[in-house]
């Protein structure tokens, strides 16, 4: 019985990864040659990544940068068929591991029983579901998400943190005017994280996302150090410049450039010291309009402070063409969304089919790594963290931008849509999140809902 388990197993990983592997020879494909640098992770490790539409319009929020119409509260939820059949959809084109937000409006006004169903369908099929929200309905109700964690296996979480938000429930946040301000309620959920995995024992994982302005881009460096000290609780901080679509405050849509953007990000993360040319350290996730992120280690030390490594220079041509090396074996896999013994599983296979190349690539590249975060290379590393006086914690900083109506049409424009990677299934076609926000496609979409299911 048991060998007859395993041969079903083999023969799901094969099937699986050879699905996973045509997605990403697909999505290479839709790349221009002059943006297939080694910096490039579309298409070598990532497929895209999708997003749900009307799992729950409705928002009891009013952001000054919402980028919903002003209809969307009067727009019914999709049912939960519908649903399902977009993350279907989402699976086809990302095959197994593939990212899904699972969003629009706040999906936490849908009733619990309703959202464990989408979110353990999105894992039972193969996709890893992250939930986007305001984050406010889960500090009123922590059990909530307890319970999205617990019955639903939710594995990931993304909470939506600036002062362009307006709507919270707590007074001393309701009308922050700075992000200084928001500090603290950044720490409630920083806590709250922290204090659902105690309870739970399931590794929840966590991004925030920021609404970028002129008036709040020169708090981005407070906010990056903000994001160092709990990286621990929120692995992920993806800055998105304000484009004007649906109901966005007018005037309020960014005008800053994206050197001036990652300059703040560089002054947050060296407060003291020389500040770095994060273009160096930069990962692209598709047009290099579109997406920007850097990859690090943050490490803390008792003695030390708090400093931030970015895991690999653009311009080290040695350790670009072993991540390419690396991404040619092992392109696409994931332990994401997985238990231990999954996670374990998946190893043990990796290593066994590519024990020659981990041994004397993978392995000296992660001891030369670790050893340049101490002064006393790798033996200070692990003494410090065998000792408890240190920590090391992932951290990915990111910029995504999306494109408002003119923006659309131009020649810049044609071509990011050309390659886009963030995709919404919208009537039988998977559309990029840009021409749903800025293009009419979400109203369309909703004017369907309103017709179809509003009673």
């Amino acid at each position: 019985m048991l060998t007859w388990l395993m041969s079903i197993r083999t023969r799901d990983s094969a099937r699986n990864a050879a699905e996973l592997r045509r997605s990403l020879d697909n999505a290479r494909r839709r790349i221009p040659e002059k943006f297939k640098t080694l910096n490039q992770f579309l298409g070598r490790q990532y497929v895209g990544c999708g997003a749900t539409i009307g799992v729950m319009p409705r928002c009891d929020f009013a952001c000054r940068g919402c980028y919903l119409g002003r209809e969307a509260n009067q727009i019914p939820a999709a049912p939960v068929a519908a649903i399902k059949q977009q993350l279907d959809a989402i699976r086809g084109w990302l095959g197994d591991g593939g990212n899904v937000q699972i969003t629009d409006g706040e999906v936490t006004l849908r009733t619990l029983a309703e959202l464990i169903e989408i979110v353990r369908y999105a894992r039972r099929i193969g996709l890893v579901p992250m939930l986007m929200t305001h984050g406010d309905t889960f500090l009123q109700s922590p059990a909530l998400l307890e319970s999205l964690v617990r019955e639903a296996g939710l594995t990931e979480i993304s909470i939506h943190v600036d002062t362009t938000q307006r709507g919270r429930k707590n007074r001393e946040f309701r009308h922050a005017r700075s992000e200084r301000e928001l500090m603290a309620l950044r720490d409630r959920f920083a806590d709250l994280i922290r204090a659902i995995r105690r309870r739970t024992g399931k590794p929840l994982q966590a991004a925030t996302t920021f609404t970028l302005t002129d008036a709040n881009l020169d708090e981005v460096p407070g906010v990056i150090q903000w994001s160092m000290l709990n990286a621990d609780a929120f692995k992920m901080i993806s800055f998105q410049p304000l484009a004007e679509v649906g109901r966005t405050e007018p005037g309020l849509a960014a005008s800053l450039s994206l050197e001036a953007l990652w300059e703040r990000i560089g002054l947050g993360l060296a407060p003291e010291g020389p500040v770095p040319v994060l273009g160096n350290y930069q990962g692209l996730f598709g047009h290099p309009a579109c997406t920007r992120f850097v990859q690090g280690v943050v490490v803390k030390s008792k003695k030390d402070g708090t400093c931030f490594h970015p895991l690999y220079r653009v311009d080290d041509e040695k350790t670009l063409k072993f991540l390419e090396e690396l991404q040619k074996r092992c392109g696409g896999v994931s332990l994401r969304g997985h238990g231990r013994v999954m996670k374990l599983g998946r190893i043990t296979g990796i290593f066994l089919r590519e024990w020659r190349f981990i041994l004397t690539s993978v392995l000296p590249f992660l001891i030369r790594t670790l050893a340049s975060y101490h002064p006393n290379g790798l033996p200070g590393i692990l003494f410090g963290r065998f000792a408890g006086t240190m920590r090391l914690d992932y951290l990915n900083i990111v910029s995504h931008h999306f494109m408002n109506r003119a923006e659309l049409a131009t020649p810049l424009g044609k071509e990011r849509l050309e390659m886009c990677a963030f995709k919404v299934p919208i009537q039988d076609s998977l559309v990029s999140m840009c021409e749903v926000n800025a293009g009419g496609l979400r109203d369309e979409y909703y004017k369907t809902l309103k017709a179809r299911y509003d009673a």
